[in-house]
């Protein structure tokens, strides 16, 4: 007769193998790899480009890189970067921040979580 202990071994580890079998642990490596084929084009790490440098952008206010000119909704939103933010942003910029001016969002979710985990590991 199982005991109550092992009945829940049981199912933490059925939950635990469906999660790594959805992909649901983000890659920062992966990220920066998706971060060079896809963003360079418009951002850079250390530097205001098309859009506004990235180091930094966990934790940071949006809108607020000296010397980048922002649209007025990403100024006036009051949104400060996490990687859950993040990933809203770059599925719908639009719908995340009406007004704003980023024309480009990343369909797949692990690639949106996988960026977004790159992003905050540049500090």
């Amino acid at each position: 007769m199982p005991t109550k202990f092992s009945s829940i071994l049981v199912l933490l580890f059925a939950v635990l193998s469906a999660s790594l079998s959805f992909g649901a642990f983000a890659d920062a490596t992966r990220g920066k790899t998706l971060y060079e084929s896809r963003c360079v084009g418009c951002h850079s790490v250390d530097q205001n480009r098309v859009g506004p440098l990235h180091r930094g952008v966990v934790g940071r206010k949006a809108g607020s890189v000296k010397d980048y000119d922002y649209s007025s909704a990403l100024k006036a939103s009051k949104i400060v970067w996490d990687v859950a933010l993040l990933q809203k942003w770059l599925t719908n910029p639009e719908a995340l921040i009406p007004g704003q001016r980023m024309g480009y969002s990343v369909d797949e979710a692990k690639d949106r979580l996988d960026l977004a985990e790159y992003l905050a590991t540049l500090k």
